[in-house]
């Protein structure tokens, strides 16, 4: 292992997810597997040890689970990215209080794609002003739980804070099939609709996205980031 190599737990390592970003870990060059971190050990992959050195933490788990990630990162000084959607009050607590001690980013969907997206809505939301309404719509497979999902939620906010908040009612969820995300939205004005859309087209592209994220932001100060922070060179941490 290089000098530079960044140390990577992943929590809810027996998941769907956090399987993936296990295995693409480990074809990495600049980043390892440090900790696979579940209810029970997993066969094959390194278990967390008091000594264990970690420099980010990676969770793919549940609310409850989240919560405790955010306690060992506090407790080993590592870096977090939160990627566990539907977090509760409790959950989202334990976030803040952790990101005074250490760099914490939540980040629902962590494609490079969703954070481009995130960025030009807002400008077109700037751009077009109250003359364009606008919708949300989002589609998952039959088997996601939360909806809306985190991410058209996080484009919600996105809008929101570019002064065009949007009203829940226009924001819509379907499930079905195994769509794996599909995300688009709608800029409706007099004679002319704008669409901007981003498709997932396998759960890789989260994985890559996340040892991605949680490599640069192994590097930042504490504090609280999005993922579109990770786009800037030197973005500043959220109070």
């Amino acid at each position: 292992m290089t000098a530079s190599m960044i140390r990577v737990a992943v929590s809810g390592a027996a998941g769907r997810m956090g399987l993936r970003v296990c295995a693409l870990l480990s074809e990495r060059s600049d980043a390892t597997l440090a900790a696979a971190i579940d209810r029970a050990p997993i066969a094959s992959l390194p278990t967390l040890h008091r000594d264990t050195p970690i420099d980010a933490i990676i969770d793919f788990s549940s609310p409850e689970g989240a919560i405790a990630a955010a306690e060992l990162a506090v407790e080993r000084g590592a870096a977090l990215l939160v990627c566990t959607t539907g977090l509760g009050p409790d959950a989202t607590a334990s976030m803040e209080q952790a990101s005074r001690h250490v760099p914490v980013m939540l980040a629902p969907n962590t494609s490079l794609g969703v954070a481009v997206v995130r960025r030009l809505v807002a400008a077109a939301a700037t751009m077009l002003g109250q003359a364009f309404e606008i919708e949300i719509v989002e589609a998952h497979h039959a088997r996601k739980k939360d909806a809306p999902s985190g991410t058209a939620l996080s484009l919600a906010s996105a809008l929101s804070d570019a002064g065009r908040p949007v009203p829940a009612e226009r924001i819509h969820a379907l499930r079905g099939g195994d769509v794996v995300g599909e995300h688009e939205v709608w800029f409706c004005g007099p004679g002319e609709t704008i669409r901007i859309a981003h498709q997932a087209i396998n759960r890789d592209l989260f994985a890559a996205g996340a040892i991605r994220a949680a490599c640069w932001l192994a590097g930042q100060s504490a504090g609280r980031y999005r993922i579109e922070d990770s786009l800037s060179p030197a973005p500043e941490a959220r109070s």
